[in-house]
């Protein structure tokens, strides 16, 4: 139901006016990275050790139906969040993760954990857009870099924790199932929260569209031909975070296979898996509120071209303290890229379409889960997996080099180029 003329005008933007819900849908996000959390530290070894697969393809399969299905659902949310509302896309989302965990925990055979890890796509897909749809409504054009800082920031703080604890657990137990309680409880807790206490956000949404003089009312079709190549800044963005999650789909699917071949244990490895989205996620309560005061261009080609040396300090390294660096650096460079990319989208796109436009940029950047698990699967299996590393590294250095040449820079009292 719209909201009424006189329950329109009493809609206040800002990020202190809506503190609350805010800081719910922060919670929220902390529940969204704690499940996919669970898996960047076990999965692979699951893969390799419970159910005897050998082939570097084959083991980074679950990452191939994710990334199809998480690209798919962002798109989804998007165009879904503008015509019904953004809660029911989240409490729809925790609906899809419910059974997630209950299907690794329990799997016979690893078809069964591929199968498990679509249905965690779409809850990824779904709460991810949702709760950053949900806070750009919000904090309306001021601060937006922030607000996209604390979120990313949330997320993969929890990713990063759920990764170690679920080492230490699996080291202390089994790879299964003790890992994956703790993915049921988010599920249960991401449900109740976003049931119960969040709030609709579509009529802030609104609210800044009538505030905001530009032409809105574009078609979906003409929504996703804009963000995907017609403007020069979301053409540069969408490619950006498609490698940024490419390299990504390296660390997640074929780090803990080879920190394993080098003789570490799962301690250890639990310790590098949380390493990067740890740095990652506390650099983003910075770097988003960075890109506010400095702009966005810059931030986002530097933070490649540091996610490129992170990726080489790790292929380079023969130590753990080497391959804590490498980590350290991966986690630095994505997290001056991340929220940023996120701020350009708001920056550029019309509040009457912002959510389809969020939606086709997370289609792209997602989709770099399964070109990651393509391309660094089949290069590890034809050549090895430190030729898949050093590959990942090029793509990485390249995009940035794009960005540094086709991005304009977006933050509204920077910018002085047309969108087109």
């Amino acid at each position: 139901m719209n909201p009424s003329p006189t329950q329109h005008n009493t809609v206040r933007l800002g990020l202190r006016a809506n503190w609350r819900q805010f800081t719910l849908l922060v919670l929220v996000n902390v529940f969204v990275g704690g499940m996919v959390g669970i898996e960047r530290s076990v999965l692979p070894l699951v893969a390799e050790r419970e159910f005897g697969v050998v082939s570097a393809t084959a083991t980074m399969a679950f990452l191939l139906g994710f990334g199809v299905v998480k690209a798919l659902a962002n798109l989804f949310a998007g165009a879904a969040g503008d015509r019904f509302g953004r809660k029911p896309i989240l409490v729809a989302g925790w609906l899809f993760g419910l059974p997630v965990p209950v299907l690794i925990a329990l799997a016979p055979s690893w078809n069964w954990v591929v199968f498990a890890n679509v249905l965690l796509g779409v809850n990824q897909g779904l709460c991810w857009s949702a709760t950053v749809i949900m806070k750009v409504d919000l904090v309306g054009t001021e601060r937006r870099g922030l607000a996209m800082g604390l979120n990313e920031a949330a997320g993969y703080l929890a990713v990063s924790g759920a990764a170690l604890a679920a080492g230490y657990v699996a080291a202390a137990h089994a790879l299964r199932p003790h890992p994956f309680y703790l993915g049921f409880a988010f599920a249960v807790a991401g449900l109740v929260v976003s049931v119960w206490l969040v709030r609709e956000t579509h009529a802030h949404a609104r609210r800044e569209s009538e505030l905001v003089p530009a032409p809105g009312g574009l078609s979906f079709a003409e929504v996703f031909a804009r963000t995907s190549w017609k403007d020069r800044a979301l053409l540069a963005a969408s490619q950006a975070g498609l490698v940024n999650n490419l390299n990504d789909a390296l660390a997640w699917g074929l780090f803990p296979l080879y920190f394993a071949a080098a003789g570490l244990s799962l301690e250890q490895i639990a310790v590098l898996a949380a390493v990067y989205p740890a740095v990652w996620g506390l650099a983003q309560l910075a770097t988003g509120a960075l890109s506010d005061r400095l702009g966005r261009k810059w931030l986002i080609a530097g933070g490649m071209w540091v996610q490129a040396g992170g990726i080489l300090v790790v292929l380079a390294g023969d130590r753990m303290g080497s391959w804590v660096s490498g980590a350290v650096l991966l986690g630095l460079g994505t997290a001056m890229v991340y929220p940023v990319l996120l701020a350009v989208i708001g920056d550029v796109a019309h509040p009457s379409w912002r959510a389809s436009a969020v939606g086709v940029y997370r289609l792209w950047r997602d989709s770099g889960y399964t070109a990651g698990a393509l391309i660094a699967g089949i290069v590890a299996d034809l050549i090895g997996v430190r030729w898949a590393i050093a590959a990942v590294a090029g793509l990485t250095l390249a995009s940035g080099v794009v960005v540094a040449g086709l991005m304009y820079e977006t933050l509204p009292e920077r910018s002085a180029v047309p969108r087109v």
